[in-house]
């Protein structure tokens, strides 16, 4: 199964989108399952139910960053490669769906800041896109680490 199906099963079991992603690449970052899906918990709902970056989006940044992330904080090399590939990934998500903001997404006027989640109802996942923003995502995320991992490869053979 691939990751955007994981991803798709866990938003459907009630994970938020960012946990959704962020945990079907709990083995991939090293992370275990529990560690990855606390770490992404904020980040549902737009940040927090703020509808501002997708929970989705940030799902693939949160893996980007367990993955290929810097700790140095002087080490402009580093960081500028990390935002490269954030940006590489945004913009990927973007062509597909026309936006990396969750109101937008949603098609919501951005009025709702209600912490209170919405209960997850057949009408809740009826009517929202947002199990097909996570398997996009988690696809997206998928297809750039093989397509890291044949890079690296070519290099090493150079």
């Amino acid at each position: 199964m691939g990751k955007g199906e994981q991803a798709r099963e866990l938003f459907l079991q009630g994970y938020n989108c960012t946990q959704s992603v962020a945990g079907a690449f709990a083995e991939e970052t090293g992370l275990d399952f529990e560690t990855a899906v606390k770490l992404a918990s904020p980040f549902g709902g737009g940040m927090g139910r703020l509808r501002e970056v997708c929970g989705a989006v940030s799902g693939m940044f949160l893996v980007a960053g367990a993955l290929y992330g810097y700790s140095g904080p002087k080490d402009m090399k580093a960081k500028k490669e990390l935002y490269e590939r954030i940006q590489t990934l945004a913009s990927r998500y973007k062509d597909e769906t026309g936006s990396i903001v969750c109101r937008e997404l949603l098609g919501l006027d951005g009025k709702d800041h209600s912490p209170t989640p919405s209960e997850r109802t057949q009408e809740y996942y009826k009517k929202r896109p947002c199990s097909d923003m996570v398997a996009l995502a988690a696809d997206i995320m998928e297809a750039y680490i093989k397509e890291q991992t044949e890079q690296d490869g070519k290099e090493k053979e150079q």
